[in-house]
């Protein structure tokens, strides 16, 4: 009885992707591989990313060449144990596009969700709501100078369990421009808007740098929203920040430095390309964006470091609390996580920078899920 057998396919980076094109191999045929582990570059439009194998065993097969341009959910090679024999593994490519046929060819309905601009109180916000089931809906905020986008390798895979939410901060992407004075508590009363205009009495909040002291700040102000905390190498734990990074993030007009600022979120540099940083800047182009930037800047990162203090909200915290960190972050010190209380279940992730989602998906999505699973069985 075959076992075990893994497809790896061309993923979808984004809401828009239909097409990636497979750069290289970082392995070759007969490699050992564990679930996480790089094993090809990809390349679109807007991003360069590894892909991370979903499954343990050996890269039996490289069915795609380096090189070609292939449409998301093609098969790019497979995955599997030692005892699988090669006609188990040839039956299983010759079946993989009759058994997707057969499934109707058909994305699903979180992929086929494009974001919308709705009235939010004194705010229109971009949002991305997808996904349905049982579990409790899922908050994704994102961070300083970021987007929506920032989740585009976890929100879809979230969603296969829950509704899950993503949208751009006030002052953010497509959203409106106005940030009040800035602070962290402005942004929680739009995030708890959002919320209540969804219909959404309580909701997993899952925060990135900013938009995890943003979480903390929810917590704080709103308790009875919130039933969980997953919090990305969130800011207000620490008072020491990369002023100079942040600064660029905000100020940068030319693509070569936009694309420097952007590479001291990733420990694996060649991650960021020009044509992100070229995104970035069409963004920061936009009437009001700089401003709103420079009013948040100034709110929590006055004097070149971190002016907002929540970790005595982490240390009450009477609810599930997750943490993730990459060791070679250079925008928040590591130290946040290692100082976090006890009753938090920490994730220290080595050759990882300022963004585990995008850097460590496989592994940052799994456990991710495994603690929201856990949290639902629990409640």
């Amino acid at each position: 009885m075959t076992k075990n057998l893994t497809a790896l396919t061309m993923p979808k980076f984004g809401l828009a992707m239909t097409e990636g094109k497979l750069a290289s191999w970082t392995l070759s045929p007969g490699d050992t591989v564990r679930e996480g582990d790089e094993v090809a570059d990809i390349e679109t439009s807007k991003i360069t990313s590894g892909y991370e194998s979903p499954a343990s065993g050996i890269l039996r097969k490289q069915v795609a060449q380096a090189g070609e341009t292939l449409p998301v959910g093609a098969l790019l090679g497979v995955v599997a144990d030692a005892e699988a024999s090669d006609e188990e593994i040839d039956a299983f490519i010759a079946s993989f596009t009759a058994d997707t046929a057969e499934e109707g060819g058909e994305e699903t309905e979180a992929a086929n969700t494009e974001p919308r601009v709705i009235t939010v109180g004194e705010h229109s916000l971009n949002v991305r709501d997808v996904g349905r089931g049982a579990g409790a809906p899922v908050l994704l905020i994102h961070g300083f100078g970021g987007d929506l986008s920032n989740w585009m390798l976890n929100q879809d895979v979230l969603a296969r369990h829950q509704r899950v939410i993503a949208f751009d901060l006030p002052g953010h992407g497509a959203s409106s421009k106005d940030v009040g004075d800035g602070s962290v508590t402005v942004l929680a009363e739009a995030a708890y808007e959002l919320l209540k205009a969804l219909d959404i009495p309580k909701a997993h909040i899952l925060g990135h740098s900013l938009g995890g002291a943003i979480a903390l700040a929810l917590l704080r102000d709103y308790p009875d929203a919130v039933l969980t905390l997953t919090l990305v190498a969130p800011a207000g734990l620490e008072r020491e920040v990369n002023a100079e990074s942040l600064r660029e993030m905000v100020e940068a007009d030319r693509t070569r430095d936009m694309q420097k600022a952007l590479q001291a979120l990733v420990h694996d540099k060649s991650l960021v390309g020009r044509r992100m940083a070229d995104n970035v800047l069409r963004v920061r182009r936009l009437d009001g964006a700089r401003e709103a930037l420079r009013t948040i800047e100034a709110a929590c990162f006055a004097n070149g470091q971190q002016s907002i203090d929540l970790r005595p909200v982490l240390d009450a915290a009477r609810i599930p609390v997750t943490l993730f960190w990459g060791e070679e972050d250079e925008v928040l010190p590591v130290a946040g996580a290692k100082n976090a209380p006890d009753h938090v279940v920490k994730h220290l992730l080595p050759q990882i920078g300022h963004m585990p989602q995008l850097e460590k998906t496989v592994e940052f999505n799994r456990l991710v899920e495994a603690f929201l699973e856990k949290a639902q069985v629990t409640a």
